[in-house]
């Protein structure tokens, strides 16, 4: 395997993340104010020492809601991309080295699915299931189903007709340890990558879901509500916005250099 040092982008990119974790793990270490604190008397402030990213219609800190709302956002956006992924490997596995009429069917259902977007077949299960953050999580993990398990139906049926797999069958050793020893760890490794996009996605559909008003409801902090309270102010108090729209943008592209990377096949060292 390839391997070369961490460049810039990368190294920017594990800083974020880095700062993301304990703004998920420990936000009262970044922001150790209360993030649902009102001050009417300091409504609308600009950014200024005391205040980094400004203050909102209530008075609260900005920069103390978007570091407590990373906790929302990320967590939904994880939790959904495991989902996503669990399901449709066990879809995939079960159209790729299922029988044919299996993988018919399933085949079938995958690209009706596929082509929908993402956010659109997420807003139709929120249709049914109803907003909030639990209904976030299965919506959004629901709708990434069909493009995990189209991915790895494609990649588990090449490694099940690799020459080494074959040879296994060859030397009789049991279906379930070729299974163990060959194909899932072979077939499985490309959703390594895949899963580090899709959580970038992810937040980014989670915030979506969240300027729409179907995510945490208010005053909870949670970056895409948040951006959905800015938007009335956008001409007069733009800061309520540009604070949860930079951790959106630069936790997405973090997640997607790093993807990216691992992508590639190249080791981070």
């Amino acid at each position: 395997m390839r391997r070369r040092r961490i460049g810039l982008p990368e190294a920017l990119s594990i800083l974020v993340l880095l700062l993301v974790a304990v703004a998920v793990a420990l936000p009262h270490l970044l922001a150790p104010g209360d993030p649902l604190a009102i001050h009417p008397a300091a409504a609308f402030q600009p950014p200024s020492l005391a205040h980094p990213f400004g203050t909102d219609e209530s008075g609260r800190d900005v920069l103390t809601r978007v570091v407590h709302g990373a906790g929302a956002s990320v967590g939904i956006g994880l939790a959904a991309t495991g989902i996503g992924i669990g399901i449709g490997a066990l879809l995939g596995f079960t159209a790729g080295l299922g029988p044919r009429l299996v993988d018919a069917a399933l085949g079938r259902l995958f690209e009706v699915l596929f082509a929908l977007p993402t956010l659109v077949l997420a807003l139709l299960f929120i249709a049914v299931l109803g907003g909030g953050p639990a209904s976030s999580i299965l919506a959004i993990g629901l709708a990434t189903i069909p493009g995990y398990a189209r991915m790895l139906r494609a990649r588990a049926r090449g490694v099940a007709r690799s020459g080494y797999v074959e040879w296994a069958r060859l030397d009789e050793v049991t279906p379930v340890r070729i299974f163990a020893r060959h194909i899932a760890p072979n077939a499985l490794w490309p959703l390594v990558s895949a899963a580090t996009l899709g959580v970038g996605q992810a937040i980014v559909w989670v915030s979506a879901l969240g300027f729409l008003g179907l995510g945490a409801a208010p005053p909870e902090p949670e970056w895409g509500a948040m951006l959905n309270a800015g938007r009335v102010y956008l001409t007069s108090a733009w800061w309520m916005t540009v604070g949860p729209g930079l951790a959106i943008v630069l936790t997405a592209a973090a997640l997607t250099v790093l993807g990216r990377r691992l992508a590639d096949g190249e080791d981070l060292t």
